[in-house]
């Protein structure tokens, strides 16, 4: 394989078999998970009909059980939960694909999901992580985001700035959701749903 390839994988349901912000939630906060939920439900709800903005109701969600915790604390957190899920969350056909390409260098998840459960995942799997960033300050988390959420247009706004695409003569990108659109229209190569 040529290394002027790039590969941009988007991570919960294409990688994953499951959402990983709900998933990572619920196995580290299990008795407060519920009721928080259930109180977020017609939030949800606004947000599935667009009357909300999806991500300020997901910072808002995520607030409620990570604010003011120390970077370290959820990085042990993190690691618990990519420890405990790594062997039945991740799609065998996608790790068997992403370990054909060890040798590859340019191989990025690209997610709306958080850097802080998410970079355990890349790092095991081998691939540069872009994503929405927990803003931290003085190493606790303010509960608010670095960066806007990744997803959509944002996805490929990110992947402009931060990836050289003229360099590279193929790009292999692979999603599940309408939120992988816009980045599977940047690839000169698309796959939808290819590891299920």
């Amino acid at each position: 394989m040529e290394n002027n390839c790039l590969y941009i994988f988007d991570f919960d349901g294409t990688l994953t078999n499951k959402d990983t912000l709900f998933d990572f939630l619920q196995f580290s906060f299990p008795h407060k998970y519920k009721k928080v939920f259930i109180k977020f439900i017609p939030l949800f709800i606004l947000v599935r009909f667009k009357i909300f903005d999806a991500g300020k109701i997901k910072q808002k969600f995520i607030s409620q059980f990570l604010k003011g915790k120390t970077r370290s604390e959820l990085e042990e957190l993190a690691q618990y939960y990519f420890e405990s899920r790594k062997n039945t969350i991740i799609r065998p056909k996608a790790l068997e694909y992403i370990r054909a390409l060890s040798r590859e260098p340019n191989k990025y998840i690209v997610t709306a999901s958080l850097d802080l459960w998410v970079k355990p995942f890349a790092k095991y799997l081998g691939l540069r992580l872009i994503s929405t960033e927990a803003e931290y300050i003085d190493g606790v988390f303010t509960g608010k985001f670095a960066t806007p959420n990744c997803n959509y247009k944002q996805k490929v706004v990110r992947i402009i700035s931060e990836i050289q695409l003229a360099h590279y003569s193929k790009i292999y990108a692979f999603g599940d959701s309408k939120g992988d659109k816009n980045m599977l229209e940047l690839a000169t190569d698309p796959f939808y749903r290819h590891f299920e």
